[in-house]
């Protein structure tokens, strides 16, 4: 993964040429000697990384690096400040102004050299991390690409079982784990048919056969990837419908043989089903859903994983209130659009 030239930003050339002579055979070097040049040169080649003075002619390096900090385009690119402003609060004045590292003049080479490298590779993990949260929301989205469930469904549904593997006492990095993996529970829905998905009433014998694959074929998606996470997703997708007494599917797994990953997610997912309004049902009430999950205790659901859910009862209120109104405004602002297209001629 590639990032953007590095910005140099000097007026005396003698320490442009410094620079220049250390990193130009490593990296992809642009250079400006003023603040505004600075700001010019940011938007124009969007650089991996900033070396910055602080003494300027039009303005210091101080009111630059906050210059790009409050801009939504420049706020990610990390500034190091090299300056001969040796003092500590200057120091403390340049990481208050939101840089991440502080070089006092004249420096070495090598030093230079490995803090460049340092700070360069952290962007690019930044970067991977973000096309792998990216790839984690395609992939929970296109398990509901046919489906009549919203998107605020696999969000919400995601913030409940994150609450309840906490309020059941899982470690921290587990309950996060957890959030992130339960959107990808339906993957498998991708290898069923639009007519069983969006039938507007209940399924019949063969249509149920059918629907009942989706847990294999989100493990067989799934499995692909070693990555911890994913291994997680594929865990809940094969587990999610089984059932405390052995009832569910698709393995007939009892009490603690299912994952304690997918016992989580089971609860979280039937609580939302029930509160959410489908073609053949309308939305329950929080209390009617709540007494259900109480009713399958024991038999749908694991007792304990249903005490640690009726602990939680107002925080997860609080978490569908706001999936609710999230859900809400995005419905009021598409509803203009899906108005023109309707018109004749307006879906172009």
């Amino acid at each position: 993964m590639t990032c953007g030239p590095i910005l140099i930003v000097d007026d005396e050339p003698v320490n442009l040429a410094s620079m220049d002579a250390v990193l130009r055979d490593s990296y992809p070097l642009v250079f400006a000697r003023t603040g505004a040049q600075a700001m010019q040169a940011t938007l124009k080649h969007t650089p991996g990384l900033i070396l910055l003075d602080v003494k300027l002619p039009d303005q210091d390096g101080y009111a630059v690096c906050r210059a790009l900090k409050a801009d939504p385009r420049t706020e990610a690119i990390p500034v190091i400040f090299i300056t001969s402003l040796r003092d500590v609060t200057d120091e403390a004045m340049g990481f208050a102004a939101g840089g991440v590292d502080y070089i006092t003049k004249p420096f070495s080479g090598q030093i230079l050299q490995a803090r460049v490298r340092t700070h360069l590779s952290l962007v690019r993990a930044s970067q991977l991390e973000r096309s792998y949260n990216d790839a984690l929301q395609m992939l929970s989205h296109a398990g509901h690409f046919n489906d009549n469930d919203t998107g605020e469904h696999i969000w919400r549904m995601a913030s409940y079982a994150q609450m309840l593997a906490r309020s059941y006492g899982l470690p921290a990095d587990l309950c996060t784990l957890i959030g992130q993996a339960a959107p990808m529970h339906d993957t498998g829905k991708i290898g069923i048919s639009q007519r069983i998905l969006k039938k507007p009433a209940a399924l019949d014998a063969a249509e149920w056969e059918e629907m009942k694959k989706h847990p294999r074929i989100g493990h067989e998606i799934l499995s692909a990837s070693q990555a911890p996470i994913f291994t997680l997703a594929a865990e809940i997708a094969l587990c999610h419908h089984e059932r405390w007494d052995g009832s569910g599917y698709p393995q007939g797994l009892a009490g603690t043989d299912i994952p304690i990953s997918a016992r989580v997610v089971a609860v979280a997912d039937v609580f939302d089903a029930l509160t959410m309004k489908r073609p053949y049902k309308e939305a329950w009430s929080l209390e009617r859903s709540l007494e259900m999950i109480q009713a399958w205790s024991g038999s749908h659901f694991e007792p304990a994983m249903v005490e640690a859910f009726l602990r939680i009862v107002p925080e997860v209120a609080a978490a569908k209130a706001h999936w609710d109104a999230h859900e809400a405004a995005a419905s009021a602002a598409a509803a203009p659009l899906m108005a023109v297209a309707a018109e004749p001629g307006g879906a172009g």
